[in-house]
């Protein structure tokens, strides 16, 4: 990969997004940056503004800012695998339960769940939820029926037993409409995506990537001046093996826009610390190491749902003295969010896991629509800034190995 322009400003950027494990149309994602970005400007003093993406390609949208005297011009593309989501959640109550044998069984068997906890408890405890959650409900189901069946045998006799059993699937299903609320079958159906193949990438996710790479790599042979792919959540994780493969193909460019990736509020050791995600896990090594790419990673310890300030590159085990990326930064909810914003936000563990691509009342250099929009390169607006001083960077995955 060439290295990156060397100009001053960015007057236009291409923007690629990649969510996480998320069966929402992406419209939702505009809105969100709409609503946002309006409301960060008028806190920070710029101007944004959203409008429809005309002509082909993924879904998206138009954004025109001024910020620091500058206009800025650029194009958010939707890197889309919602529908690979919606195919893998199963609208079987029984089958959710086969993957919840399945999948606690991977994790356990493997000691990865074990590796998990040595590092941040929240999303741990977020694994352990759906498990818990999906017991409680059969538990309530089991009594149910016992109950019916003990009070029903006395008048009515075998027909009794009929109507329990059907009264605790009556309860089973109520709570299966109520997941909404509850995300229990939610995300289980995201664990087990992950860990049905023990951390392989599935032969569709693998093809859906190939895509988003050819997209990136069109935008890196156009005349932008900066190329920016953000991956959130599970999405981080696929920013990373797209950006390895594009990187590892591209044909370097005296001209070529500076390559930038930022990855939110990652959950990447749910993957690479399975044993057979060392496709991840070589593209995790192999990202590290690139001159011609910035990598900053943001997370906060107050998001219950990601490995916060877990250096996703270190923690799996295959940080070599080359290594350069990711640079790990806190977006520290506590001080950038107001007392009264932070108070009604703390246990909205799932609202608080999209903050990231929210506005903040105190933003720090952390700032989603100045990053997104504004005239620096990720690489400027974060350079000579040191890694956070709580990051975990140690070693802690079991499984090491990388794909030859």
């Amino acid at each position: 990969m060439s290295s990156q322009k060397n100009q001053p400003r960015v007057c236009k950027r291409r923007v690629f997004y990649i969510p996480g494990y998320d069966p929402i149309p992406p419209r939702r994602y505009r809105e969100l940056y709409r609503t946002e970005g309006k409301l960060q400007a008028e806190i920070s003093g710029y101007e944004i503004s959203t409008s429809a993406k005309s002509g082909d390609g993924p879904y998206g949208w138009h954004v025109t800012s001024r910020q620091d005297g500058v206009e800025v011009q650029v194009d958010v593309d939707v890197l889309v695998w919602s529908d690979l989501v919606r195919d893998s959640m199963s609208n079987s109550i029984p089958a959710t339960y086969l993957q919840l044998v399945r999948t606690a069984w991977i994790y356990m068997s493997s000691g990865t769940l074990w590796r998990l906890m040595r590092l941040r408890k929240g999303p741990v405890i977020a694994a352990l939820y759906p498990v818990g959650m999906l017991l409680a409900q059969l538990l309530l189901a089991i009594l149910l029926a016992g109950a019916m069946t003990w009070v029903l045998m006395l008048f009515i006799g075998w027909l009794g037993v009929i109507l329990a059993v059907g009264a605790a699937y009556g309860l089973m299903r109520w709570f299966r409409q109520q997941d909404g609320q509850l995300f229990a079958y939610y995300l289980m159906h995201d664990y087990a995506y992950s860990a049905k193949l023990k951390g392989a990438t599935p032969v569709e996710l693998r093809n859906r990537l190939h895509v988003f790479g050819a997209l990136i790599q069109e935008a890196l042979n156009s005349d932008a001046d900066e190329v920016l792919v953000v991956g959130h959540s599970s999405g981080a994780h696929l920013g990373v093996s797209v950006l390895a493969d594009v990187i590892r193909d591209s044909r370097q460019r005296d001209d070529s826009p500076a390559f930038s990736f930022l990855t939110l509020g990652q959950v990447v050791p749910m993957v690479s610390f399975l044993p057979e995600a060392r496709g991840l896990r070589a593209d995790l090594h192999f990202l590290s190491t690139q001159e011609g790419l910035t990598w900053v990673d943001v997370s906060a310890p107050g998001d219950g749902c990601s490995f916060a300030l877990c250096d996703p590159v270190s923690v799996s085990g295959v940080a070599t003295a080359e290594k350069k990326w990711p640079l790990v930064l806190s977006a520290a909810f506590t001080q950038t969010l107001s007392p009264e914003r932070w108070k009604n936000l703390r246990w909205k563990f799932f609202r608080l896991h999209f903050q990231y691509l929210c506005a903040f009342d105190k933003p720090d250099r952390y700032d989603y629509f100045r990053i997104t929009a504004g005239p620096q390169t990720l690489g400027q607006r974060f350079e000579g800034r040191a890694p956070s001083k709580s990051r975990m960077d140690k070693p802690v995955s079991k499984y090491v190995s990388v794909k030859a």
